[in-house]
Formats: C-alpha cells, sequence, structure tokens
C-alpha cells in the first residue's frame, strides 16, 4: 500500500473510486483516533464522514510534506476541534443510549484490534489521560512516527518525544496494577 498518495491522485484525475478506496483503508482506525477527542463513537464516524466530505468537495491538495496518512489524521484532527469548539455543551443521553453506544464502540475496537495484547493495551489506554491515550495510539496501533504524531497533533517533536515517555510509564503502571506484565 502507497499510504494513500494513489489513490487520491486518481481520485483528484476524476475516478471516484480512489476515495472509496481511502475510505476503506482508513475508516476504522481513523474513528477510534477521533473518538479520543470527542469520547463518542458516533460523533467521531460523523467527523471522519466529514474529513472524507472535505476531501470529496474541497479537493485539498496533498504537498506531500509528510505521508499521506498523517495529512489526513491531522485533517481529522482539526474537525475535530471545531466540532469540540462548536459543541462545547454538555449533553444527556437516555442510558439506553450509552449502553448501545458502549457496545457498538467495543465491537468496532475488536474489529480493528486483531490481536489479545492489543485489546488488553486498548482497555488500559482508555483508561489514561485522552493526551496520553492520543499519542500511544497514533504510535503504537496506527504506527506513526514521532515527527508525524507531532504534526498531526500539533505539538513540537520533543514535546511528542516526552508525552510518549510519560504515557508509556504511566500505561505500564496502569497494566501492573492489573496483574499484566509487560
Amino acid at each position: 500500500m502507497d499510504n494513500g498518495v494513489s489513490s487520491y491522485r486518481r481520485f483528484l484525475s476524476g475516478d471516484d473510486e480512489g476515495l472509496t478506496l481511502i475510505i476503506k483503508d482508513y475508516k476504522d482506525g481513523f474513528i477510534l483516533y477521533l473518538n479520543s477527542y470527542v469520547n463518542n463513537i458516533y460523533i467521531a464516524e460523523e467527523i471522519m464522514e466529514e474529513t472524507f466530505f472535505k476531501l470529496a468537495v474541497k479537493k485539498p491538495k496533498f504537498n506531500e510534506k509528510s505521508s499521506f496518512k498523517t495529512w489526513l489524521y491531522t485533517i481529522g484532527r482539526n474537525v475535530a476541534k471545531d466540532y469540540i469548539k462548536h459543541n462545547a455543551k454538555f449533553s444527556m443521553s437516555p442510558i439506553e443510549d450509552v449502553e448501545k453506544y458502549l457496545k457498538d464502540e467495543t465491537n468496532l475496537e475488536n474489529l480493528y484490534i486483531k490481536s489479545e495484547r492489543k485489546i488488553i493495551v486498548h482497555r488500559a489506554l482508555c483508561k489514561l489521560k485522552p493526551e496520553y491515550y492520543q499519542v500511544l495510539w497514533l504510535s503504537f496501533f496506527e504506527e506513526f512516527t514521532n515527527q508525524e504524531i507531532a504534526k498531526i497533533t500539533g505539538k513540537s517533536k520533543r514535546q511528542v518525544e516526552n508525552l510518549l515517555y510519560r504515557a508509556k510509564q504511566s500505561l505500564k503502571l496502569l497494566l501492573n496494577k492489573e496483574g499484566v506484565s509487560i
């Protein structure tokens, strides 16, 4: 896989199948990453859809200063931040909706995170600070480099390195408390 660049070029040249391939390749991990911002899998899915809608309608130029995936996740992060800024009000959900949301989120996670160890680590990640969760998710599950994570999160590479260090220490403590050795 070329990380989506050729598919995006195909789309820009008029082949809608290129965008379809991008969505197929990235949607699951992208939703789970966006969920770390909004803590609602349905809203994360809407943000993912809005991000792909922006690609389809505005057709932003990919400048190749980073990988396509880094560029896409950066756009998604910005859409998530806009959503949070415009919808900062607290809303109450009926308990039935919350239970359905948790079940759907778990199903999506289990489909995306196939290995047992990754499932255990992901459950522990959800208990960490959102900032720690995000950098560990991008590093461990999405396999971004520190430089790419810095670009996506809008932080310096040094800040990302520090965050990753603290996040790994927190995760290690949490896993040790739960009896999981690393």
